[in-house]
């Protein structure tokens, strides 16, 4: 039995670490994953070669460094336990499936690509926990068929957005109304920070301190980045702020969308 450990830099919240959890869920030999988001790493205990969990980490374009193995003497088992982590999943996936309506709908009133963007990316966080839950005693042809729908689906929703960017950056559309953004941004921050506390309360007595973990991800510098865009639109009376932040959150959600797809493989 080996103990193998990754570094993966853009592993910094609990959506990341349910696609490297179904990706590895059909690897023959893996006895236990161990997390830890803080620090960006997973310990793998596993027997047999360490290629196939290295290539298949690898695929997921995570950044991922392979740091080395060590002898496991023994290994702790996880905690199985399907019908609880099936209720967690479901309620991070209906926390993000109702900011995804929130933020697309009030996007659209207010004329803000930021938060319509933005409820793409809740979109894909709760494509991943929705995959996630195919996967928690689930078939693996299955969740693999799912993937790739939903991958392809946000990735077709996403270059629609990029196009209603550019049509906007050419004069097309109002000016966004600022105090819906920082709002509904706001808003979509605490159901992140939520989502966060619901996935890691069981992983220790201090889980719940461990909430300002939320604070390196993908998802918040989003919200922050909206919020911000929301001010700069009230002081310029322009709508580029908003743009440019709808462009780079799509950026991300096409990069998300690629990484889901991954998972088909």
């Amino acid at each position: 039995m080996k103990n193998s450990t990754f570094q993966i830099k853009r592993m910094d919240c609990s959506a990341e670490e349910q696609m490297v959890r179904m990706k590895l869920s059909d690897i023959a030999g893996i006895e236990r994953l161990d997390f830890d988001l803080a620090n960006r790493k997973l310990e793998v205990y596993h027997s047999g070669s360490i290629e196939q969990i290295a290539s298949a980490i690898h695929e997921l374009n995570l950044n991922d460094t392979y740091i080395g193995s060590e002898d496991a003497a023994s290994v702790i088992p996880a905690d199985s336990n399907d019908s609880h982590q099936r209720k967690l999943l479901w309620y991070v996936l209906l926390i993000n499936a109702f900011f995804f309506v929130l933020e697309m709908t009030t996007g659209f009133i207010s004329h803000s690509m930021g938060l319509v963007a933005d409820s793409l990316d809740m979109l894909a966080d709760a494509l991943v926990y929705g995959l996630s839950l195919f996967a928690v005693g689930g078939s693996i042809i299955r969740k693999k068929k799912v993937a790739k729908v939903s991958g392809y689906f946000q990735f077709a929703l996403a270059i629609m957005g990029f196009m209603e960017v550019i049509r906007r950056f050419f004069g097309y559309g109002e000016t966004p109304e600022f105090r819906t953004m920082i709002i509904i941004s706001l808003l979509a921050l605490i159901g992140n920070a939520a989502s966060l506390v619901i996935l890691r309360r069981t992983k220790s007595d201090e889980a719940h301190i461990k909430a300002s973990q939320i604070f390196t991800s993908n998802d918040v510098v989003i919200n922050i980045g909206v919020m911000i865009a929301g001010v700069l639109v009230y002081f310029t009376t322009s709508r580029l702020p908003d743009l440019i932040v709808g462009t780079i959150v799509f950026a991300i959600v096409v990069r998300g969308a690629m990484s889901i797809m991954k998972l088909a493989k």
